[in-house]
């Protein structure tokens, strides 16, 4: 369900029942709201594990023993949840949260039966778990849609502004979509201008009323003032960063001389990561080469049926340092897909290069799984920024010298930007989506990412390719993605 089609004018919603818009109300509402789903989801769980299963354990737990399974199942529940984004009524379509909520009972329901069997200490009939897993759908579904509802009515479109330089189009991006009911944009204005205003102490001629400001593509001095504005007056701030920004949020923090300092490296994070982040490589590879052999053995068929040709293919690709790999993908193109030497990026479904059975593994991301070889090997990690051909690559350095920068770590089967970008993000977007996660190195942050790919398996935008006549994702839907820094500075 599209959020937009709740109301297309907010500012006319019936303010009868209304919450006041502030920061403190507006949250406890919300995770009152939220805590309400997580309760509901480990109810049903709790009736069933206590109807069906509890009594069937090897040793019966007494009472503390099943508060410890209805714990242990309301805390994966919630971090499966937060991973999914399932409770974002405010941000979210209901479609988008269901799904999302479906993933993390799914999820949580599978680990709790992995532990049953352990309890059983056999494989206990799965049809409680189905069972449950059935009534947890009807509850979410009826949960997100009242939620929905319910926030929509009792808190309007917050008041914002848009400021932009480098960057315009946010606007369109806001009123042509789902967000126009959580923000109502009544302002568009050009950066130095709201400078100028609030040096000049006019400031209340743009911000009075207002309770939320987009800043995009503004620079450093000119964000600096209108931020501090801000925050002075209790205006929240959605803020597009800049490269430099985000290799910022890494800077350790010093004393030297009785003064803060922020160190900053290169990508340099400690052995012990380095060494468990390998293990977790191999050991994952591993034994998704042994489970998905099966699997491996169909397509290798499919593919060679489709027009006799070869059912894998080698691509160069750049890694870590700039380092060159063979790069292993079933083929899901033509043979002669690149036959006049250009390297280009798909355009998406309509791209006639692309086999019947190559949409099919597309759509699924089947044809990356031969890169767990690449994995095993040691020539990728799991996790880490996608890699690119080298054409390709220094094509956009060209306009954006700092793309390179993606080339500090190991490159990954999946990454920051597959989760939260999509195939056609523009290559400055993709660079800063890359570099978050090259900032802050962790394996909690790995094992979101892998836990949070699973949902894009299921969202079929993650897949839109560039459009037609174009061999890179260089142009943007929001103007000037893709150019340098330094040389939007200059101009």
């Amino acid at each position: 369900m599209n959020i937009g089609n709740i109301s297309n004018k907010t500012d006319n919603i019936n303010a009868g029942t209304i919450f006041p818009n502030d920061k403190f109300t507006h949250r406890l509402a919300l995770r009152t709201v939220k805590l309400l789903n997580v309760l509901i989801m480990t109810t049903l769980f709790s009736i069933v594990w206590y109807q069906l299963l509890a009594e069937k354990l090897y040793s019966p737990f007494y009472t503390r023993g099943n508060w410890v399974i209805v714990v242990l199942y309301f805390i994966l529940y919630y971090l499966f949840g937060k991973t999914y984004e399932a409770f974002l009524v405010s941000y979210n379509r209901i479609s988008d949260m269901v799904l999302s909520q479906v993933l993390a009972l799914v999820m949580t329901n599978f680990i709790l039966l992995l532990i049953t069997w352990l309890l059983v200490r056999g494989l206990y009939n799965p049809l409680p778990y189905l069972l449950l897993l059935g009534l947890q759908l009807t509850a979410s579904v009826l949960w997100c849609t009242w939620a929905h509802r319910w926030y929509f009515k009792h808190f309007i479109a917050k008041r914002s502004v848009i400021i932009w330089d480098m960057r315009k189009g946010l606007k369109a991006l806001i009123n042509d979509g789902d967000m126009k009911v959580k923000f109502n944009i009544v302002g568009d204005y050009y950066a130095t201008d709201v400078v100028n205003k609030v040096e000049n102490e006019l400031g209340d001629e743009i911000f009075n009323g207002i309770e939320t400001v987009f800043l995009t593509g503004v620079h450093s001095h000119d964000r600096n003032v209108i931020i501090k504005y801000c925050v002075e007056h209790n205006i929240t701030v959605f803020l597009i960063p800049r490269i430099g920004d985000i290799i910022m949020s890494g800077a350790h923090k010093v004393h030297l001389f009785h003064l803060p300092f922020l160190r900053l490296d290169r990508y340099n994070p400690a052995p012990e990561f380095l060494f468990i982040k390998r293990t977790f490589d191999i050991v994952i590879s591993a034994i998704g080469l042994v489970i998905l052999s099966p699997l491996y053995l169909v397509l290798t068929i499919l593919v060679k049926k489709q027009d006799g040709g070869p059912a894998l293919y080698k691509q160069v690709r750049l890694t870590k340092d700039g380092k060159k790999f063979n790069v292993l993908k079933f083929r899901s193109m033509r043979v002669d897909a690149e036959k006049d030497g250009v390297a280009r990026l798909s355009t998406g479904e309509n791209d006639d290069r692309i086999t019947p059975i190559g949409k099919f593994m597309r759509a699924h991301r089947l044809d990356e799984l031969p890169q767990l070889v690449n994995i095993f090997r040691g020539d990728m990690s799991i996790v880490g920024p996608r890699p690119e051909r080298p054409e390709i690559a220094e094509q956009y350095e060209k306009e954006l010298p700092e793309f390179r920068l993606r080339l500090q770590c190991k490159c990954g089967l999946t990454g920051y930007a597959q989760v939260y970008g999509k195939y056609n993000t523009t290559p400055y977007d993709k660079l800063q989506m890359d570099l978050m996660y090259i900032a802050n190195p962790s394996i909690a942050q790995d094992l979101e990412i892998m836990f949070a790919t699973v949902k894009i398996l299921f969202m079929k935008e993650s897949t839109e390719g560039v459009a037609e006549g174009q061999t890179t994702a260089s142009a943007g839907s929001v103007e000037n993605t893709g150019v340098s820094e330094d040389r939007a500075a200059e101009k």
